[in-house]
C-alpha cells in the first residue's frame, strides 16, 4: 500500500480520499525542516500547502518519494528543479481555488475605487467623512488584465458583469479565446496606456518579475489604480511606492507583497492602499476543493499512474492513463533494449509513431522511452527526470509522428545515434496491451520481451542454429523460444533467444566465440503483471 504523508494542515476529505483509493496517509504537521528530513524517506508521496519547505535537502533524504501534491496554485516551496533531477512528480492544484481568488480581486477593486477600508476605518472611529471618501465607479471604466488564463478569465467575466471594458495582455492568449472570453487582446504598452484599472494574473517568472515596475507606471494614465492577487514580485514596491508619493497611481489593493509574511511594507504608509494578507484563496469552499483535488490527483498517480496538473512532466488524465500505459511501457522495452545494447557516446534519440500511436499524447510516450534507454546506464533516470537527464548530457530528442500507411495497426521505433554508428528497434501492441518486438536493426524478427533474452548479430549460414543449440544444451541451458531475421540469404541476420534462467558470462563469451556470431548480448526485461 503507498504512503502519504500530510504535513500541512488539509480537510479530513483529503484523508478519505487516499484511503479510498487504497493509499495510507499519515498527518504530522507542523514539523521542522530536520523532522521532516528524518522521517521523508518511509513515504512515497508528500501533500502539503505553503508551510512546508521541499528543498533540496528534504529530497535528498527522500528515497522512495515519488510525487509532492500542492494543495493550491503556487509552488514557490517546491524546488522544482532538484525534485526533476531527483525524478519527483510536482503537481498541483490550479483550479480549484481560481473561482475564490478571482472574487478576491473583484472585492479588491471595488474597495479600491470607493476607498472601503479606510472608510470603514474611519467611521469606526467616530468620524462621518462623507466628503473625504469619494469613489469613482467602475462602470464604462477600463480594466487591464495581465494575464488571461484560469484566474484573470474568470475576473474578466466578473468585470464584464459589472459593465467594464476589458483589455488583456498575454503572450499566450490566442484571438480565438479572446473573443470568446469578450477581451480585447493588446500588447502590454497599449494595457498600460489605457486602462484605469490594471489587475496582475500571471505567474512568477524571470520574464514576469517587476512587470509593472518604473518603466511600466510610466505609461500608464494618471490616476490608474493597480490591483495585485497573484504573486509578490510581480509589482515592483519600491516603483509603485514612488508613483503613489507623486500621485500618478491613486492607489494599489495588494494581496501579496515581496517578502510575506508582510509586517513591514514601505507601501503601508499610503492611505490609498489596500492590503490584505495573501487571502486570495481563503475561502471554505477554495481550501476543500484544492484539499479533495490534490489527494485525488496523487492517489491516482500512486495506484494507476494518471499524472493531472504535474508541472515537471506531461499530464495524463485519468481517462488517458489506461491507453497511453501500454504504449509507455512499450517504449520503456524498446528504449530499454538498445540502452542494454548501446551503452556509449549516445548523441541523439529519434521516436517515430505510426498508426494509432500518432493520434496519441506522445509527450508521456517519449519520456517513458527515455527513461527505459538511459535507465541501464544511469543512475536514478525516470520518466520525470529523463528528458532534463538527456539534455544536461547533449543528446538531442525529437518526437515525429507519421500521417501513412503502416504495416501495423500501432507501431512505435526508435532510433538512437551513437559514436558514428546508428541503431534502431520497432514495436507494436499485440491484443490492444502486450509490447511486442516487429524489426531489430530494420530487420522484421517478432518477439516478445522475455525476462532474459539472447539478442545476436550473426551471419545466416548453414549450421548456425545447430551451434547454438548444442552449445546452450551443453551448458544445461533451456531454449524457450527462438526468432529469426535476416536481410538477405546468406547476409546479415537478427536472432532473438528467450533463456530459461540466467547466461553465465563465460557461456557467453563461448557463445560469442561461434564463426557466425557478430555479437551477443544478454537483456533483461521485467515482466508484466
Amino acid at each position: 500500500m503507498p504512503k502519504v504523508l500530510i504535513s500541512d494542515k488539509l480537510s479530513q476529505n483529503a484523508v478519505d480520499v487516499f484511503a479510498a483509493h487504497g493509499v495510507d496517509a499519515d498527518v504530522k504537521t507542523g514539523l521542522s525542516a530536520e523532522e521532516l528530513q528524518a522521517i521523508i524517506g518511509a513515504y512515497d508521496g508528500l501533500a502539503i500547502r505553503s508551510a512546508t519547505k521541499v528543498t533540496e535537502a528534504v529530497l535528498a533524504a527522500a528515497d522512495n518519494l515519488k510525487v509532492v501534491g500542492r494543495a493550491g496554485i503556487g509552488v514557490d516551496n517546491v524546488d522544482i528543479a532538484a525534485a526533476t533531477k531527483r525524478g519527483v512528480v510536482v503537481m498541483n492544484t490550479p483550479y480549484g481555488n481560481a473561482v475564490t481568488t478571482a472574487e478576491h480581486a473583484i472585492a479588491m477593486m471595488l474597495a479600491l475605487a470607493r476607498q472601503i477600508p479606510q472608510a470603514s476605518q474611519s467611521t469606526k472611529a467616530g468620524k462621518w467623512e462623507k466628503s473625504r471618501f469619494m469613489g469613482t465607479e467602475l462602470t464604462g471604466k477600463c480594466l487591464g488584465l495581465v494575464g488571461c488564463g484560469n484566474i484573470g478569465s474568470i475576473v474578466a467575466d466578473r468585470a464584464q458583469g459589472l459593465r467594464m471594458r476589458v483589455v488583456g495582455y498575454d503572450p499566450y492568449l490566442s484571438e480565438e479565446n479572446a473573443k470568446r472570453m469578450g477581451v480585447e487582446k493588446v500588447d502590454l504598452d497599449e494595457l498600460l496606456r489605457r486602462a484605469d484599472f490594471i489587475s496582475i494574473h500571471t505567474p512568477m517568472t524571470a520574464a514576469t518579475r517587476n512587470i509593472i515596475g518604473a518603466d511600466a507606471l510610466n505609461k500608464t494614465k494618471q490616476g490608474v489604480r493597480i490591483i495585485n492577487c497573484a504573486r509578490g514580485g510581480l509589482v515592483d514596491e519600491l516603483a509603485l511606492a514612488a508613483a503613489l508619493q507623486t500621485g500618478h497611481v491613486a492607489g494599489a489593493a495588494l494581496d501579496v507583497f515581496m517578502q510575506e509574511p508582510a509586517t513591514d511594507n514601505i507601501l503601508f504608509d499610503f492611505d490609498a492602499v489596500v492590503a490584505t494578507p495573501h487571502l486570495g484563496a481563503s475561502t471554505v469552499e477554495a481550501q476543500e476543493k484544492v484539499a479533495v483535488q490534490v489527494a485525488e490527483q496523487m492517489a491516482e498517480y500512486l495506484t494507476t499512474g494518471a499524472l493531472t496538473n504535474a508541472l515537471n512532466i506531461a499530464s495524463v488524465s485519468a481517462e488517458e492513463a489506461p491507453v497511453l500505459k501500454p504504449y509507455m511501457d512499450l517504449g520503456s522495452r524498446l528504449g530499454g533494449f538498445l540502452g542494454q545494447v548501446s551503452a556509449t557516446g549516445l548523441k541523439s534519440v529519434v521516436i517515430e509513431l505510426d498508426g494509432r500511436a500518432a493520434k496519441l499524447n506522445a509527450d508521456p510516450i517519449t519520456a517513458a522511452t527515455l527513461a527505459g534507454l538511459l535507465g541501464p546506464n544511469m543512475e536514478s533516470v525516470n520518466m520525470v527526470n529523463a528528458a532534463d537527464v538527456a539534455s544536461s548530457n547533449g543528446i538531442s530528442v525529437s518526437t515525429i509522428r507519421h500521417d501513412r500507411q503502416c504495416d501495423y495497426e500501432t507501431l512505435l521505433r526508435v532510433t538512437i545515434m551513437y559514436g558514428d554508428d546508428e541503431r534502431t528497434i520497432a514495436g507494436t501492441l499485440i491484443g490492444g496491451n502486450k509490447p511486442r518486438i516487429v524489426e531489430v536493426q530494420s530487420i522484421a524478427v517478432e518477439s516478445d520481451f522475455p525476462q532474459n533474452l539472447l539478442y545476436l548479430r550473426n551471419y545466416d549460414s548453414p549450421g548456425f542454429i545447430g551451434d547454438l543449440g548444442s552449445l546452450c544444451g551443453q551448458h544445461g541451458l533451456n531454449i524457450a523460444t527462438f526468432h529469426l531475421g535476416r536481410r538477405d540469404v546468406g547476409g546479415e541476420a537478427v536472432a532473438l533467444v528467450e533463456i530459461d534462467g540466467t547466461v553465465p558470462d563465460e557461456v557467453l563469451d563461448e557463445i560469442k566465440a561461434l564463426s557466425q556470431v557478430v555479437r551477443a548480448d544478454i537483456l533483461q526485461f521485467s515482466q508484466l503483471h
